[in-house]
């Protein structure tokens, strides 16, 4: 009996073939070859294991299942996504969704700008001047520094004033900020040296004078804990007794604030919550927080602070490897550049304005698009939602929200959900109760329709 792989074409009669004249037209050669290669491959070892098929010398065949891994393979793996979620700063999908006005200044960076370049002088200037003078305006620091994001901040800041010297932190600041990455950990890729004060629900200021008189301290680093609580019987010491302190003793104090947030809390109705210019006014040296956060643009370290710091940091050969690119840079400035006005950087920053949507505007928007479903012959409800702030902000805070919830009929609600994710543009929500539940807090208006689109494609329903 003739081996059924000796009936494979080979793949240059293949490649020749009327079927790939279209595919070699909109590819390199070599891709499609070893996209071919793969494809034969396959076919051989199928044939190999003693199934048998008749189509296997016609090139049609290859062509299709090369077409496929072909435009796998080609697609961005980096894609937009809905967010369905409720979480407004998502840290999977990318945080903050960007301004507008951010997204429009990111275009500069595809041609040649004065990243580094004086137009004054006609010499070499500096990248980290942009941006510097905004941030001075918006916090009165005296000197800023922006650099790829906030972990890289604080990284840059202890190995440039602590280096082979002592941090004083408190147990109960001793955070891990997500990715497995902990204060101590980052402490040590600085080359500080941690000494831990207090215990982990309670520190007092004697705490820290009794670690001074014990070793040589160049900083004390206070860590705001964003992303959890500690009740009950605690005690902690505040940013002003700890300047107070540092003053006293001659000891520089950083601030880590981590979210960022510019206005203030009480006006988007959320918990009180420290902001750089709070720190500041008190006397802080230096401050650091993510731009991707509250603040609600691009992931970016801003570190504001005295004028003699900052330089320091600038000459800090590390700060060579943490320094943002001119894409950032655009975006931050434009985001920044809205909070000159407070209502506008409410009514143009995604973040601050869902953080402040009504939940009667979005019961509209879901009472809407479950009668534009239902038309379609899908069967969603119209719930009450909580959202949260996420990006490790604001632990055990909600806000009331509406979505709707679908139960599908004739498929299983994991293979529904695994269904939008690999839409064009995927759709991710949550699978709670047995049933897919989208939050309309997160979802951005003008991407309503494309919600209908997505589960009118995907859900298999009566009239599918």
């Amino acid at each position: 009996m003739i081996d059924a792989r000796r009936r494979i074409p080979s793949v240059e009669k293949i490649l020749e073939s009327v079927a790939f004249e279209e595919i070699l037209d909109s590819h390199p050669r070599n891709l499609v070859l070893n996209h071919l290669r793969d494809e034969v491959d396959r076919i051989r070892e199928y044939l190999g294991s003693g199934i048998d098929t008749e189509d296997m010398e016609d090139p049609t065949l290859y062509a299709k299942a090369v077409r496929w891994s072909l435009e796998t393979a080609t697609s961005p793996q980096l894609h937009p996504v809905i967010n369905g979620t409720g979480v407004i700063l998502h840290t999977n999908l990318g945080r903050a969704a960007l301004a507008r006005t951010a997204i429009e200044a990111m275009e500069g960076s595809g041609s040649y700008s004065n990243l580094e370049y004086d137009l004054n002088t006609g010499r070499r200037g500096s990248r980290y001047d942009h941006c510097a003078t905004l941030l001075h305006e918006l916090t009165g620091a005296e000197s800023a520094l922006v650099v790829n994001n906030c972990a890289a901040a604080l990284v840059l800041a202890l190995s440039t004033i602590a280096r082979g010297r002592y941090v004083l932190v408190s147990r109960g600041e001793l955070v891990e900020i997500g990715g497995g990455f902990r204060i101590p950990e980052i402490m040590r890729s600085s080359g500080a040296l941690l000494r831990e004060v207090g215990s982990t629900n309670r520190t007092t200021v004697q705490d820290y004078l009794d670690a001074l008189k014990e070793c040589d301290t160049a900083l004390i680093l206070k860590v705001h804990r964003s992303n959890f609580q500690i009740t009950g019987f605690t005690e902690e010491v505040t940013i002003q007794d700890l300047t107070k302190l540092g003053k006293e003793k001659g000891i520089g104090v950083l601030h880590d604030l981590g979210s960022g947030l510019m206005l203030d809390p009480e006006v988007l109705g959320l918990p009180p919550e420290p902001r750089p210019v709070d720190s500041l006014s008190v006397g802080v040296d230096l401050v650091a927080f993510s731009g991707d956060k509250l603040l609600g643009g691009p992931q970016a370290g801003i570190l504001l602070g005295k004028q003699e710091l900052i330089d320091q940091m600038r000459r800090n050969p590390l700060c060579r490897a943490l320094r943002i690119g001119k894409t950032t840079l655009l975006a931050l400035e434009a985001t920044l550049s809205l909070y000159r006005d407070s209502s506008s950087a409410i009514d143009k920053i995604p973040t601050l304005t869902m953080i402040l949507s009504e939940p009667d505007k979005l019961r509209k928007r879901a009472e809407t698009i479950a009668g534009q479903l239902s038309d379609e012959g899908v069967d969603a409800d119209v719930i009450e939602m909580s959202s949260v702030i996420g990006g490790g902000t604001f632990p055990g805070f909600e806000l009331e929200s509406y979505g709707i919830r679908i139960q599908p009929r004739q498929q299983t609600v994991d293979e529904l959900a695994g269904a939008l994710r690999s839409g064009i543009p995927p759709l991710v929500g949550r699978v709670e109760e047995g049933a897919f539940w989208i939050d309309f807090r997160t979802v951005l208006e003008w991407q309503d329709c494309q919600v209908i689109n997505a589960l009118c494609g995907h859900i298999v329903c009566a009239k599918g």
